[in-house]
């Protein structure tokens, strides 16, 4: 049975382990943190992702350790990265986490035989041929290969993507990746390979096209309302073109999350770098902010200064938990703070986050 590391185990990485697992390979998750390795082995780990806790009850080979010298004393030879890489004030990533991890390994002395490094964060054009000369003397090669997920169905995108995205080191390598997501997919994704800074502008335009096309729907319905006209039906009709596609082409909230403003900032920030000036990512994000401040208006206009006004959700999309950059949330706080009365009825896990973050400014009640 081939074994397969994965280092760093959080949200996304217990996915990845869990589907290897299920894909027949013999999983090692690495962690920093003794207490939550202690429950993926002990099989006691609970998570707000959907499928988790049921994969994890059933799977087979999958063990964890704080221990990185195991990976040598167990010879694994490819190594999946899975590490957090927050945004910087500048709006690019930090990738000190994956540093973190890479140093432990120079740490250990030069592979006695080549190991492979699978980047899975996101991270900056040009980061990955950073590492890869850092690691090349220590008998590591380093591809990029970022996951297509979104929070609260990562177990279901991981195995059904619709392109597989592989920033090969080389031929071998993108071969033997090629194969593993033959495995662990169940449908018949796009399988894309090509070089490494190539992959990690893919992997930011990629969800950059997406929140353009949420500004573009967003700003055509603006323009509709304003006229009197059917922004719904507009949309429809734009998204039956077969060209154009109905998904992400809904009149409604502007784009939010974790992902998609961070990579849209992420690619701008790289196009400064290098001297090209992005234009179409600055409007992006600057249609989002206007449609932000048109709901508003709207909204305002439609409410009576004595209404109630509901939200069911304030989460960045109704089945996350995550208020990161949601623009459902940001319009909430901006009627609030207008002098209305904002209702916000969430989850009970939403509701305590809302208590400490907006103590007194909605009335929230625990939605069942």
């Amino acid at each position: 049975m081939e074994k397969i590391a994965v280092l760093g185990i959080g949200k996304l990485g217990i996915c990845m382990a869990l589907h290897l697992d299920q894909a027949g390979y013999a999983v090692l998750g690495v962690d920093l943190d003794p207490s939550y390795v202690d429950q993926v082995n002990q099989r006691s780990l609970a998570s707000s992702e959907p499928g988790v806790e049921e994969a994890l009850q059933e799977a087979k080979t999958l063990r964890a350790t704080t221990d990185i010298r195991q990976l040598i004393q167990e010879d694994i030879d490819v190594l999946f990265i899975l590490v957090a890489t927050p945004s910087t004030p500048e709006g690019g990533y930090d990738h000190s986490q994956i540093e973190r991890v890479t140093h432990g390994l120079i740490q250990l002395g030069p592979a006695t035989r080549t190991r492979h490094l699978v980047i899975g964060c996101t991270t900056m054009p040009g980061y990955c041929d950073q590492l890869a000369e850092k690691m090349s003397p220590f008998n590591y090669t380093v591809s990029y290969n970022p996951e297509f997920i979104a929070q609260g169905r990562i177990m279901y995108d991981l195995v059904h993507p619709d392109q597989v995205l592989i920033g090969e080191a080389n031929t071998k390598i993108g071969e033997r990746l090629e194969k593993l997501y033959g495995q662990l997919c169940r449908n018949q994704p796009q399988v894309h390979r090509m070089d490494r800074k190539s992959a990690e502008i893919t992997k930011l335009a990629t969800n950059c096209f997406l929140t353009t096309k949420i500004s573009f729907a967003n700003s055509i319905g603006d323009l509709a309302t304003k006229a009197g006209a059917d922004p719904d039906k507009i949309l429809a009709a734009i998204g039956s073109d077969s060209r154009i596609g109905t998904k992400y082409l809904n009149y409604g909230f502007g784009f939010g999350g974790p992902c998609f403003p961070r990579d849209n900032r992420a690619l701008g920030v790289f196009a400064e770098e290098t001297d090209y000036e992005l234009l179409i990512g600055q409007a992006t994000d600057e249609v989002n902010r206007r449609h932000l401040d048109f709901q508003l208006q709207q909204w305002l206009r439609q409410y009576a200064e004595e209404e109630s006004i509901v939200f069911e959700s304030v989460t960045y999309k109704p089945d996350s938990i995550l208020l990161v950059e949601s623009q459902q949330l940001a319009l909430a706080v901006a009627l609030a703070r207008s002098g209305r009365k904002v209702v916000v009825r969430e989850r009970k896990v939403i509701v305590e986050q809302l208590e400490t973050q907006y103590p007194g400014l909605f009335q929230l009640e625990v939605r069942r």
